[in-house]
Parts: C-alpha cells; sequence; structure tokens
C-alpha cells in the first residue's frame, strides 16, 4: 500500500538526522525530550504529555488484585487466574513477564491495569508482544511500555486489535513495531506514544474495519526509530500513527511532531474523520495524507514546520512534484457513504512554514483493479469486488466513476497559509499549492487514459479553494506539475480558484 504518482511508489524518506539529534531515537531506557518546542505563535493548547505523565494511585484500589513487581511473570500469572471485570494495580517499580518471547498478558473482558507512579512493564528487548488477545472492553492507566519487541505490522498493547479498550494516562516508548494496535471503539486519550520503531499506533484489523475510533490528547513524537521506509523502499509502513480501513474517527487535540516520516496518515478506504485541534509540527514528511479514502473534517489545527526533510529531497534531486504537507491523495467527499460531511471540508487551520501547503492529487493509473494500485486486493467502498472493474464494463456507467478513488468535492477555505523562506530555508518549490493528475497511460485496457483525470480533477469535480489568507511568495499548479501559475493566474479562467481570498508577500503588505 501508500501513495502513488506517476507509475511507481513515492520514495523512502532520508535518514532524519534532526530527529536523532532530539535523544527520542532510543530503543531502551527512558528517552530525553524531544528538543521541538510549540511556537510562541500559536494559541492553541499542546498535549506535553510525555515530559510530565499523570501519576496513577500510589495505594492499590479496593478490591484491585496487586501486582508485585519483584516477582517475575506475576501481572501475567495474576490476569489467568483472576476472573473477568478484575482490577489489577502494579506497583511501584519495573514489572518483568517470562523470559521467553511469546510470554504475554492476556485480559479477560472487562479487566483493568492501574500503575502505581513509577511502575513500568519492560520486555526487556525479549518479548514481543504486552498485551494480547481477543477481550473486549479492556483498559489500561498510568501504565509505561517499553522494550518490547513486535515484528514489522505488529504492536505492542492490543495486539490482536479486540474492541472497546481504553489507553489513558499512559506512555508507550522504545518498542519495535507499533506501540499500538486498534480496535473498533478503542478511545487512547492523554497517552504518550515516542520512540517506537514503525508507528506510535497502527490502527489495522486484518481487513476489517474499525468504526469508532478516538485519539485524544495525546503526544505522538519521534515514532519510526527503525526507518521502515529506508528498508523497505515505498512501503507505505511508517508514520506517527497509520489509519487503515477505519470507518469513523475522531483525532482532536493531539501534538504530533519530530516523527520520521508522516505525521497522521490514513491509507486505504478510511471514512468519517474528524482531524481538529492539533498541533502537528516538525515531521519529517507530510503533516498529514489522506489516501485513496472518504469523506473528512479537517479543521482548527495547527501545522508547522513539517515535510523539511523529505520535501527537500525531492527537490534536491530534481522532482517537480509538489509533494505536500497537506496530501490528499485520491481522496473526496462521496454523498454515497454514509459519514457525518459528504466532503472533505479543511478550513480554519493555520499552516505555517511548512514545505508546501496542500496538494490534491489523482493518479490516472491508479483504480480499483489495476496493476498500478498499490492498495493490492482493495476495491473502493462503491464497488467493493475488484472483478467488476474490468473491461469492457469499466468503460461504462456506473463503473467508469466507480471504479476511481476520486479526489473530489474538497473544500479548502479559512484557512492561513504562512511561508518565510528563510525560515525554511528553501529557494524554490517548498511555496506550492496544487491541483493535479498525471498523464494516463496504464494499464493498456485502462478507460483513464490520457488527459482525462487531469482535467477532472481540476475543473469537473468540485475542489475549491476559497476565502483563505496567504502570507509570502505563494505558487500554484494546476492539471498538471509543469503548469505553476501566480495567484492572479489561479484565481482567473479556467481555474478561478481562491475568490474572497487575499494574498500578501509578508505581514503587512
Amino acid at each position: 500500500m501508500g501513495i502513488k504518482w506517476r507509475n511507481w511508489a513515492l520514495p523512502a524518506a532520508p535518514l532524519a538526522l534532526a530527529l536523532l539529534a532530539t535523544g527520542c531515537a532510543s530503543t531502551s531506557g527512558a528517552p530525553a525530550e524531544p528538543t521541538a518546542q510549540p511556537s510562541t505563535s500559536a494559541a492553541r493548547p499542546v498535549a506535553r504529555v510525555c515530559a510530565k505523565p499523570a501519576a496513577g494511585p500510589a495505594k492499590a484500589p479496593a478490591g484491585a488484585v496487586t501486582v508485585d513487581p519483584g516477582v517475575v511473570g506475576d501481572l501475567a500469572a495474576k490476569t489467568r487466574s483472576s476472573p473477568p471485570n478484575t482490577t489489577f494495580w502494579l506497583g511501584p517499580g519495573t514489572h518483568r513477564l517470562e523470559p521467553d518471547r511469546y510470554a504475554q498478558v492476556v485480559p479477560k473482558e472487562g479487566d483493568s491495569y492501574l500503575g502505581a507512579p513509577g511502575a513500568v512493564l519492560d520486555g526487556r528487548k525479549t518479548n514481543q508482544y504486552a498485551f494480547a488477545g481477543a477481550a473486549r472492553n479492556v483498559a489500561i492507566r498510568y501504565l509505561t511500555v517499553q522494550g518490547f519487541v513486535a515484528p514489522q505490522n505488529e504492536g505492542v498493547v492490543n495486539h490482536d486489535s479486540a474492541d472497546g479498550w481504553v489507553i489513558e494516562h499512559t506512555t508507550v516508548q522504545n518498542n519495535s513495531g507499533a506501540g499500538l494496535m486498534a480496535g473498533a471503539r478503542q478511545r487512547v486519550r492523554a497517552s504518550c506514544l515516542r520512540a517506537n520503531g514503525q508507528y506510535g499506533m497502527n490502527a489495522y484489523k486484518g481487513g476489517a474495519p474499525i468504526s469508532g475510533l478516538v485519539v485524544q490528547g495525546n503526544e505522538i513524537a519521534a515514532n519510526n526509530t527503525d526507518d521502515w521506509e529506508r528498508r523497505q523502499s515505498g512501503c507505505g509502513c511508517t508514520g506517527g500513527v497509520k489509519f487503515w480501513a477505519v470507518n469513523g474517527a475522531d483525532v482532536r487535540g493531539n501534538w504530533v511532531h519530530d516523527n520520521r516520516g508522516t505525521g497522521l496518515w490514513a491509507d486505504t478506504n478510511n471514512n468519517d474523520f474528524r482531524i481538529e485541534d492539533n498541533v502537528l509540527e516538525a515531521n519529517d514528511g507530510a503533516a498529514l495524507i489522506y489516501e485513496t479514502s472518504y469523506n473528512a473534517v479537517i479543521r482548527n489545527n495547527t501545522i508547522r514546520r513539517n515535510n523539511w526533510v523529505e520535501g527537500r529531497r525531492y527537490a534536491d534531486r530534481g522532482d517537480n512534484f509538489p509533494f505536500a504537507t497537506v496530501y490528499l491523495s485520491e481522496s473526496g467527499g462521496e454523498p454515497r457513504i454514509q459519514a457525518r460531511t459528504d466532503k472533505i471540508e479543511i478550513y480554519r487551520n493555520v499552516l505555517e512554514n511548512n514545505w508546501s501547503g496542500i496538494t490534491l492529487w489523482e493518479n490516472a493509473d491508479r483504480f480499483c483493479n489495476s496493476p498500478a494500485n498499490t492498495s493490492s486486493g482493495d476495491c473502493t467502498l462503491l464497488v467493493r469486488h475488484s472483478g467488476r472493474c474490468a473491461r469492457p464494463t469499466i468503460a461504462t456507467a456506473p463503473l467508469y466513476t466507480d471504479c476511481r478513488w476520486k479526489t473530489q468535492r474538497v473544500d479548502i477555505h479559512h484557512n492561513r497559509f504562512v511561508l518565510d523562506m528563510s525560515v525554511v530555508k528553501c529557494t524554490v518549490k517548498c511555496d506550492r499549492m496544487a491541483v493535479l493528475a498525471n498523464y494516463g497511460t496504464y494499464p493498456d485496457w485502462s478507460p483513464y487514459q490520457g488527459e482525462r483525470v487531469a482535467e477532472a480533477i481540476t475543473l469537473k469535480q468540485d475542489n475549491r479553494w476559497h476565502d483563505n489568507v496567504y502570507l509570502g511568495p505563494w505558487k500554484f499548479v494546476a492539471h498538471d506539475p509543469s503548469r505553476v501559475l501566480d495567484s492572479g493566474q489561479w484565481q482567473g479562467a479556467p481555474y478561478q480558484q481562491d475568490a474572497g481570498s487575499t494574498f500578501a508577500a509578508r505581514d503587512g503588505d
């Protein structure tokens, strides 16, 4: 899976030396705090969870089972011997599982785990998983989970993506793989997800959709320490949080920063997202990618200093694609799919000193049943079965329309876009806002060859910028990467974008 443009996957990000300098790339012990600090220009509060984690109860609550850190395997053993709906209080100190890679805690339905001040569950680079199994409605609070070695694409906490879990005031750090997996109705609140080898959280459930996911008030920092995009070029398998086939998610009030790669990445048949009141900053790649997905509200976010590493890499090698800090790839509003909105609306955000702004992209060669579809085996939510998207019927209604993930019905308004090229330290190609597609060529039976998709995304699919404020030397790309426009051309025929918007070279102009 992962984004595709032209006919190949986006290449891997370079090694993020700036990220290593934060001290969060360590895979053992307590990492230093990331150096990125929220700028004083933003009034939005920042979820500083990692620096000052909330303390759990100093004494065991009435009726709780006390877990002794001095007894190896005590937590797993007492979980096995206790009935469902038991509360476990982990005493201060480092708790260990049995020294076997598959030793893990398997909760029963309704179990709750509370960490005392200083309680740590440490996998010692031996155990793969901390909490696993299919039990529903498990809660983990006030606990540090670290040192586990989950394989690629697997997770340490809620390894089996059970439903209804609550993770609150918990630090999940210095693990391989993903710190968390996710199930339906999972709540992740006020937690620190940092310095994990692949993701802070991987919201994926083996092809089954996840519904009702809440990610609120967390600090998600310095993840992908194992640099998977470099190890597997174009895998699309990294970031602060990756969402796959999530139907209904609220992602609000998080501080997502200093991740190697993308901050938040929704990839393949996600729907009905609200991404609001977050601070997304200093991620090596895009702050947000919304890919082959549907219906979202992206509002009231502060987005700053993202994409400096990856954006600069593309520019340095002469690539003219406008890979931006908010990147919509084959994603749009679809009224036929139930959600809280029937479009993608991006409004009241502040984007400050990122490498470029917002890009709306559609790969003409990427559609259901195409060999160029990196989400192989997946079809659109309107068709579902890829075998239907075959010649000759794909060239006729309704399949001609429904076999494509389309970037359509995107409404970008009342945002503030600020660019100071002396801060970003760039001279070219960091100043783009774009709506475009490639020239369709593949496969030879594709009904989308030529400029059909480029014409549609640019002029016919109701993608609109309006009533925005631009400060800085912004340029605009329309139709294809070669068409670079100034604001007057962008506002004029045939594009007629950014009606009611204002443009200034700098504050006060």
